[in-house]
């Protein structure tokens, strides 16, 4: 826990639904304020105009729960939310979506981050942090919930919860040295994000990588951790820290896989992007639907860049993707972009 943060360790938790889950995600849950168009010219001394504004569940492990349950997994979230409003409405839109809430933790203390992201025309965008992001909760306190799950999913690593190597190494073996409900190792998925408050090296988790079955960066994460410029050399360094499975999101670009054995790229597909929130978690969610499914890693990544599309062509991380047929027809009729 960090200096002068609220202890909330000992908030309230509630047991899993019996039945384990298929997938279990770990990380930010908050409120996106995201603002359309917006124009910096000022209309009177303290006004200004945009094009939309809208608010929506966010925060990786919420966008990748909310997506996998949607294609089919049962999932279940493992995050902190405040009694509050925001607080409310993330719970409202996951159970919604058939999300397991039981294992979130609740405090009266800390409110529920909200963070404000300002979308450009061609879907890019930035994003305006605070201080309740940096909130920690502790959720190698309840390792035992995450027995019987076939995968884990570490939706943030460098950000808090996953800005503690002490907290990380817990969370991944405790993860790792569980099995599934059929007697299987439980798999270890794990994005990143860029660090906000506290920043962490590869070298600061040489004792976590090793036990991570899948690692996700974006094209900007993998450069900022591994001091590369091209993907290949990117990956090798994941790699070389014992990260069994490499995958970068190249954004417009596809994606670029590595492992031990062989490496491939996959192009885009080819659609007009609306706002890319949530792109990459809709992504992950793809990737492991189709994994635990049985698909190879070359079909499962096709999968995954479509979830990835279909998100970009809705404002928000949660309004583009339906379910697994709107993904697999989605598929059949847009050929991805030309190599």
């Amino acid at each position: 826990m960090k200096m002068n943060d609220p202890d909330i360790s000992n908030v309230k938790y509630s047991p899993a639904r019996s039945g384990a889950p298929d997938l279990i995600c770990i990380g930010a849950a908050l409120v996106d304020s995201i603002i359309r168009g917006f124009d910096p010219v000022p209309v009177s001394a303290s006004g200004f105009t945009a094009a939309s504004g809208s608010l929506g569940a966010g925060g990786e492990a919420v966008n990748e729960a909310m997506a996998a349950a949607k294609l089919g997994l049962k999932t279940s979230i493992l995050c902190h939310l405040g009694n509050d409003g925001a607080g409310d409405m993330i719970r409202h839109a996951l159970e919604k979506t058939g999300v397991s809430t039981g294992l979130i933790l609740l405090s009266d203390e800390v409110p529920t981050p909200v963070t404000t992201m300002f979308v450009n025309e061609d879907g890019s965008r930035k994003s305006v942090t605070n201080g309740s992001h940096r909130y920690n909760f502790h959720p190698e306190n309840h390792i035992d919930s995450l027995a019987g799950a076939r995968a884990v999913s570490l939706g943030s690593l460098f950000r808090a919860p996953f800005d503690d190597p002490g907290i990380i190494y817990k969370v991944i073996s405790g993860a790792s040295g569980h099995t599934d409900s059929a007697g299987g190792r439980t798999y270890v998925f794990a994005d990143t994000k860029l660090p906000n408050f506290t920043r962490l090296t590869l070298d600061d988790i040489n004792d976590s990588l090793p036990l991570i079955d899948y690692i996700t960066p974006n094209e900007d994460e993998a450069g900022y951790y591994s001091g590369k410029d091209t993907p290949e050399e990117m990956a090798d360094v994941f790699l070389d820290h014992g990260v069994k499975n490499v995958i970068i999101k190249l954004g417009a670009k596809g994606c670029y896989f590595k492992n031990a054995g062989s490496e491939f790229r996959l192009p885009p597909y080819s659609i007009k992007a609306v706002d890319a929130t949530g792109a990459g978690d809709n992504f992950i969610a793809g990737f492991i639907f189709s994994i635990l499914n049985g698909s190879s890693d070359y079909d499962a990544l096709r999968f995954a860049n479509a979830c990835g599309a279909i998100c970009t062509m809705a404002t928000g991380a949660s309004a583009g993707l339906k379910n697994a047929a709107q993904v697999k027809a989605f598929m059949n009729t847009e050929p991805p972009a030309e190599s």
